[in-house]
């Protein structure tokens, strides 16, 4: 009789890092060895003690014994904000199941983790002792990371036990991002501390320390020495290449895996198992690209090259293995097999040698090792077999081996080379693919389009097996207390299937078998959530997709739920109009009103720039729209009016604010012209197809960058530039169309440009300013308008906008359109 499979979860908080890449490689091969299922769920840090649970974090607490055998825990991605005693509090929560936690040492919790603090001593340690230096600085992780806090202060004692004297003027915290390497290297700089050597906690810290220190003419290695700690992929391949202690986190996963099978078994597992690390050196401490270190060289050995492996068999295997770090079992005895093909070799088999060697080379890419190491295993043969021949060696022999030597090395380089360039490829499609998928996530407006645009994609993106889950609806709202689910979407073999209609218990993740099935599975869970507090349901997908692909879906599909929701409200208010027809007509223009101004940006906060802006509401609501969306290199202003008036307007705004706003934060760098043809097609397909009317809209979209250079694109009233060196108004039209009158604009819609100078004031405005009209009829014009702004260009922002408004108003006092006004006053970035 078969018994069930067994499936074991991984937490960890995104599955794209470095490091939990690797971690996540080295389990997902030994779950595959062990014959277990496994779940892969992830959402973000834990959030502080007594903060609210980001709703991104709703997934971990789904995981149970309703779904799984045992819990592996990447505690040190997950750990940053609660320390160690909110991570043993959140593991304990998963009694009675086996949990295991990675990274970080849990009391009372199985716990694998590597030598931080002899990663730590090892590095302080070559900068003092082999490079002479005395001013080490250090930059550190957060200081609730259990694995950070091991690591400083083995920083500390590796000064202490060499007599340097501590400086905390070169110690600064990071945050294991490389934005925050930088920003503590730029800290370190400017106290004064002159450091001759910089060890970070991390390589992305070690490597934004590295970006700083280019910035400002400071040379690495000739200046100052940088290592790092991890040995990520990208470490070996930065300028100059990065001294870093490595630590094997794909072996991390593989025993981790290990150890939860055992545990299952009943054999138990250590309370604590410790993981040896490595000094691997490079260009960035001075000392270039070293191979593994060799055994010292053999006494007598046998005349002739087989002779010479037969009489230190054991002691090359022994350095060979040390000399690659393979994660998981499957190619144990790789050592052996190499050394029995270069004794066929040199016996005479022509060719054995290398074809073996590239066959392992295979075998080891797909394994998860890194093959550049393979050329420290080359060099340790070339020095044990090398016989000079002043000492009996034989001259045609060595020549022979040096030619075969020759060619491994170029066998592995391309082999490493042919790696890297397919993870390159691998990255251009998934972001190729996601970039496509974006542009239809972001303009699912409901529920039947977001399954169809699913079922289009995401083959696409490399899934054939999924399930996407909502918490069941009850009276139109979602389940309160979020214990069942409703599938809305399943997908097995890469195709559309009929979900079963029932509900299903939340903790169970996906419908009755998805989960189970006769094949091992590596299945991914993911949140269905929007920001902090929404929580919609629950993804759950194949594995074998880019990684980069599964964070970019949490947030597409948590994003497209919200906006279908938001529609279907839409909708309602439409069909809510329609009933109260004349009579209720005042109280839908208050509903109008309110759906107009609510969308209206609480704070204007955008770099460079001093923001004013108003929307004030005409008695007859129309649909006017601003918005001021902040980037890291600028931000983007938006303006735009909905022909006509009511709620239908107000409407349509508000399609076309939730659909900038979610390209914009999509794909800040954006062509605004894209953006533009993006969102016509969709409000034309959901204004003329779905709520069968004939609404459209000017709309304007301008791309802010901090230099001052502006790019725009779309059809509304002319931009007006006051320019603060002749104090006059330029006025610059756009020259787009309209948005939902046809149903593709992309060949009359392009992007255009100008550049703001320091002091310049912009001003964007609805129709209802300048056509505002006094008792004679005559409107209130753009020259009046241009004339108001430059008689107040030296004044506020403020100043300006009301200056603006009282003119308006003074010249029509009951205005029947609502008056929108942005203005924006430019200040330059102050030159170094």
């Amino acid at each position: 009789m078969s018994t069930k499979r067994r499936t074991i979860a991984l937490l960890m908080d995104y599955v794209g890092g470095d490091y939990q890449s690797e971690v996540r490689f080295g389990v997902e091969r030994a779950a595959e060895a062990h014959d277990v299922n496994l779940l892969v769920a992830f959402g973000e840090t834990l959030a502080l003690p007594g903060a609210t649970d980001a709703a991104q974090n709703s997934i971990y607490h789904l995981i149970g014994a309703e779904t799984v055998d045992g819990i592996i825990v990447a505690s040190a991605t997950l750990c940053h904000h609660i320390g160690i005693e909110g991570m043993r509090e959140f593991l304990r929560g998963y009694a009675p199941l086996p949990v295991f936690s990675i990274g970080m040492e849990i009391e009372g919790i199985p716990s694998l983790t590597v030598d931080n603090a002899f990663g730590i001593e090892l590095a302080v340690g070559h900068m003092v002792d082999a490079h002479g230096r005395r001013r080490v600085a250090y930059i550190g992780g957060p200081a609730n990371n259990e694995e950070a806090r091991t690591r400083a202060e083995a920083y500390w004692g590796a000064l202490a036990a060499r007599a340097v004297p501590p400086d905390e003027r070169l110690f600064a915290e990071g945050a294991f991002t490389i934005d925050s390497g930088r920003s503590a290297m730029r800290d370190l700089l400017a106290r004064g501390g002159e450091p001759d050597a910089v060890v970070a906690a991390n390589d992305k810290m070690a490597l934004g320390a590295m970006e700083l220190l280019k910035e400002r003419g400071i040379r690495v290695p000739q200046d100052i020495l940088v290592a790092g700690f991890d040995d990520a992929v990208i470490a070996r391949f930065s300028k100059p290449s990065l001294t870093t202690v490595r630590q094997p986190m794909k072996r991390l996963g593989a025993l981790a895996m290990d150890s939860m099978v055992r545990m299952l078994d009943g054999k138990g597992a250590e309370d604590v198992a410790l993981l040896e690390v490595e000094l691997t050196c490079r260009e960035s401490c001075g000392c270039g690209v070293q191979a593994s270190a060799s055994l010292p060289p053999p006494g007598t050995t046998g005349r002739g090259g087989a002779a010479l492996i037969a009489a230190q068999r054991g002691s090359l295997e022994r350095a060979l293995r040390r000399s690659v770090s393979i994660p998981t079992g499957s190619l144990d005895g790789w050592p052996g097999d190499l050394l029995s093909a270069l004794e066929a070799e040199l016996t005479g088999k022509e060719g054995r040698f290398l074809h073996a060697l590239e066959a392992l080379l295979d075998a080891a890419g797909r394994a998860g090792a890194i093959l550049d190491h393979f050329q420290g295993a080359i060099a340790v043969l070339r020095e044990r077999l090398h016989r000079p021949v002043e000492d009996g060696g034989d001259g045609v022999f060595q020549d022979a081996i040096e030619r075969l030597w020759h060619a491994s090395r170029i066998v592995i380089g391309s082999a490493s080379v042919r790696v890297e360039g397919e993870r390159r490829l691998n990255v251009e499609l998934a972001s190729m693919y996601l970039s496509w998928s974006a542009r239809s996530f972001s303009t699912c407006l409901s529920l039947p389009i977001l399954k169809r645009v699913m079922a289009s994609e995401l083959p696409a993106l490399g899934f054939s097996r999924v399930a996407v889950s909502l918490y069941d609806s009850t009276h139109g709202g979602h389940d309160p207390q979020q214990t069942t689910m409703k599938t809305l979407f399943l997908m097995e073999g890469g195709r559309e299937v009929e979900p079963p209609p029932a509900s299903f218990p939340a903790r169970l993740l996906a419908p009755d078998g998805f989960l189970g099935g006769g094949e091992r599975t590596t299945l991914i869970a993911i949140p269905v959530a929007f920001g902090d507090l929404e929580k919609f349901g629950v993804a759950v997908l194949n594995s074998g997709a880019h990684e980069l692909v599964y964070d970019a879906l949490r947030l597409q599909l948590g994003s497209a739920v919200k906006a279908a929701a938001l529609h279907r409200e839409m909708i309602r208010q439409v069909e809510l109009r329609e009933r109260l027809e004349q009579e209720r007509i005042h109280q839908e223009s208050v509903v109008a009103a309110r759906i107009q101004t609510t969308l209206v940006p609480e704070r204007l906060s955008v770099e460079g720039l001093e923001l004013s802006a108003l929307m004030k509401p005409a008695a007859a609501v129309g649909g006017d729209y601003y918005d001021v969306l902040a980037t890291a290199e600028g931000g983007w202003l938006g303006i735009g009016d909905v022909a006509g008036h009511g709620l239908a307007a107000g409407l349509v705004m508000l399609m076309i604010q939730s659909m900038v706003s979610a390209l914009t934060r999509r794909d800040p760098g954006a062509s605004p012209a894209r953006l533009i043809s993006a969102i016509n097609a969709a409000v034309y397909e959901n204004v003329r197809g779905r709520l069968m009317r004939d609404e459209h809209a000017t709309l304007l979209l301008l791309r802010y960058e901090r230099g001052g250079r502006v790019t725009f694109a779309g059809a509304h009233d002319d931009i007006i530039v006051c320019r603060a060196r002749t104090r006059r108004c330029v006025c610059i039209p756009s020259s787009g169309v309209w948005i939902g009158a046809l149903p593709a604009i992309d060949a009359m819609t392009r992007d255009a440009e100008f550049v703001l100078e320091d002091g310049d004031v912009l001003v964007l405005y609805s129709d209802g300013v300048t056509e505002a009209r006094d008792a004679h009829h005559e409107q209130f014009g753009l020259e009046r308008l241009c004339a108001a702004i430059e008689s107040a260009q030296s004044a506020s922002v403020v100043a300006i906008r009301d200056r603006v408004l009282k003119e308006v108003e003074g010249w029509c006092p009951s205005p029947d359109d609502d008056i929108t006004m942005v203005v924006a006053r430019y200040r330059a970035p102050r030159q170094p």
